[in-house]
């Protein structure tokens, strides 16, 4: 890990803030992210307004913001929008530090050179944005254009991904493995910035973004040989009282065919709102049957943020 500095990259590291937060065990997302959750967060607002990666203060019960400074202070998750992905933090006490001015994810290109901060003070990677490209999460997720960055920072979750200009173009999501030369190497998934600025009031406003809910199934599924195979399914959701089983092979959405795991999610999202009757046809140890899946709303489940 590079901790080399230059004056554009000094500036921009000063509003990246590591973040620590606590969820409890009977939270509906504890079983698969655990209850002691930590990455990082960038500051994009002149009072305290930290930007992360949402699964990271997904029902938080407590949230601790940390600044290059070393001084700590508490936090408040406003928002988590399913969609993007993306966070919303405010600090609750003096955190006199410059927010990050936002560039442009969309300008970005393959071969840019760029640097991933978070993680700890002065912690950072000189990287390259190795491609631009879909993402389909098996967590019902779905980005249209996701960008990818080699090598990968070990600590990636809520990092900042800062380009040549000092600004924020991304947060960072996922460490990822990529196809190269005949070896595998560490990649870093990050979640655009340009995704935020048509958000961003709704979710300060309301928590969420003002619109209807798409519909959740409760599933975790994968592109397997060309088919969309469910990987597991949450005994608490919709799917699981349905009865989707793990190994299920996802073949048509309303008479539809899927093509593969994002196809999957554009034709259950254009279904409907959450709560829409979902027919799915799928084949299990070698028949075809058809399931009708009464959708959610994901949010229904789970905890609110608690008043500060």
């Amino acid at each position: 890990m590079n901790k080399e500095k230059s004056l554009d990259l000094e500036h921009a590291m000063r509003s990246i803030v590591t973040l620590q937060s606590t969820i409890p065990e009977d939270a509906f997302t504890a079983t698969v992210l655990g209850t002691q959750r930590s990455g990082s967060g960038v500051v994009i607002g002149d009072k305290g307004l930290v930007l992360t990666i949402g699964y990271l203060v997904t029902e938080a019960e407590d949230i601790w913001l940390t600044g290059t400074d070393g001084r700590a202070v508490p936090g408040h998750a406003l928002a988590f929008d399913q969609e993007t992905g993306f966070g919303l933090v405010q600090a609750m006490g003096a955190f006199d530090l410059p927010a990050l001015e936002f560039g442009s994810s969309r300008k970005a290109k393959p071969g840019d050179k760029v640097v991933l901060a978070g993680g700890g003070r002065g912690q950072f990677v000189r990287a390259d944005i190795v491609t631009k490209q879909e993402f389909a999460g098996y967590w019902e997720y779905l980005l249209d254009e996701a960008v990818f960055t080699a090598p990968a920072h070990p600590l990636w979750g809520g990092a900042g991904l800062i380009g040549a200009d000092g600004k924020l173009l991304g947060i960072g999501s996922l460490l990822m493995q990529m196809a190269a030369k005949g070896s595998r190497q560490d990649i870093n998934m990050v979640v655009p910035i340009d995704l935020l600025p048509p958000v961003l009031d709704d979710l300060l406003k309301y928590g969420r973004v003002d619109k209807p809910p798409r519909p959740w199934l409760g599933i975790y599924s994968s592109d397997n040989d060309d088919k969309v195979v469910v990987m597991d399914v949450d005994a608490r959701g919709p799917a699981a009282a349905a009865g989707l089983k793990q190994g299920d092979v996802v073949t048509d959405v309303r008479d539809e065919q899927v093509d593969d795991l994002a196809d999957f999610y554009r034709k259950v999202w254009k279904s409907g709102e959450a709560g829409v009757e979902i027919p799915m046809r799928v084949v299990r140890n070698g028949r075809d049957l058809w399931l009708r899946v009464k959708s959610a709303d994901r949010r229904d489940f789970l905890r609110k943020p608690r008043l500060q």
